[in-house]
């Protein structure tokens, strides 16, 4: 475990004109390089993880830790395309009494795509993120925790909480995957051929803002600064390849939902009622087959509720934490 920044041998963006409109900016023909991602985005918090992963090299992955030192421990899981900073507005309300970890899901974040023993990158599914969330916490130290995941970081969760229900305390979903769906548009790009050889060279920051605007319910509420770090992230060195690689595998209809009615975790399911990426009927899915799951819906916010208005869902994650503490 190191708290140093991360060093991979990838090409250096360019600066000046060519840099805002070729690189790092309007086109994208440029991958951003992991120092200059650390640079910009690694927390006074930050620390890295490394961690195993079967056929692969092994991934550092970038993650924080905060709070109570010796307090129960909650792990935020994040969603395609987003990273640990999506958990931002909630940090000051959990870490004052909790001992809170967050972490960047392979390929996205600071810690970059997970790569085979020979330097391929490694195609993500279920299976390679059950051994990424299993390797993490046993990186960390951490036997048995609450999961709190959003979109695919609460596949992770409720996955994990299935397979292996001792080592989940309790368990929170915001917009989880997990039921069979219609991909949303900007990720269904990526199952065009001609999207998944031209995205690794070119892919225009326009793209990334709509994706980025269609996560919220009310587009105004996102700052510029949270719209560059979602293009600079994407643009990072082989985050273009490895998503172009993931979506095509991206499979809901086998999935074991079914299995979701033995567990008897303490679960609250938080869903945007403007989520345009998952159907908020999926949160009444989850809430049939998880016995006592409480349901909160919010109305004008949308896939990423936590992200959109901390405060609103704190509100309900807040009180469901203390209830079910014991």
């Amino acid at each position: 475990m190191s708290a140093a920044l991360p060093r991979e041998g990838t090409l250096q963006s360019p600066p000046g004109w060519f840099t805002r409109w070729f690189g790092q900016g309007r086109i994208g023909l440029v991958d951003v390089s992991r120092e200059t991602l650390a640079r910009r985005y690694a927390l006074p918090q930050s620390r890295w993880a490394e961690v195993r992963v079967p056929g692969t090299m092994g991934v550092r992955i970038h993650y924080t830790d905060e709070g109570v030192v010796d307090g129960e421990p909650l792990v935020l899981i994040h969603g395609f395309g987003a990273s640990l900073h999506t958990w931002e507005g909630l940090m000051p309300m959990l870490r004052q009494r909790y001992r809170v970890l967050r972490f960047d899901l392979p390929p996205f974040g600071l810690g970059g795509p997970l790569r085979t023993t020979d330097g391929r990158i490694v195609t993500m599914d279920i299976d390679v993120y059950r051994d990424v969330i299993d390797g993490f916490l046993a990186a960390v130290g951490v036997t048995r925790a609450t999961l709190i995941g959003s979109s695919l970081g609460g596949l992770i969760a409720w996955d994990l909480a299935v397979r292996a229900p001792t080592r989940v305390h309790r368990l929170v979903l915001i917009g989880a995957a997990g039921f069979p769906m219609k991909l949303p548009i900007w990720i269904d790009l990526f199952r065009h051929a001609s999207v998944r050889w031209s995205a690794p060279w070119m892919l225009p920051e326009a793209i990334v803002r709509a994706a980025t605007r269609d996560v919220y319910g009310d587009a105004s509420r996102i700052p510029e600064a949270t719209f560059r770090r979602y293009v600079d992230l994407f643009h990072a060195a082989g985050v273009r390849e490895a998503v172009g690689r993931m979506v095509p595998k991206l499979d809901f209809d086998t999935l074991p939902t079914e299995a979701l009615r033995t567990m008897r975790v303490p679960t609250l399911v938080l869903w945007g009622e403007r989520d345009r990426w998952i159907p908020p009927a999926h949160a009444d899915a989850f809430v049939d087959r998880i016995a006592g799951a409480r349901l909160r819906r919010y109305a004008g916010l949308g896939h990423i509720p936590m992200e959109e208005d901390p405060h609103a869902v704190a509100a309900d994650l807040l009180p469901f934490l203390e209830e079910t503490s014991s």
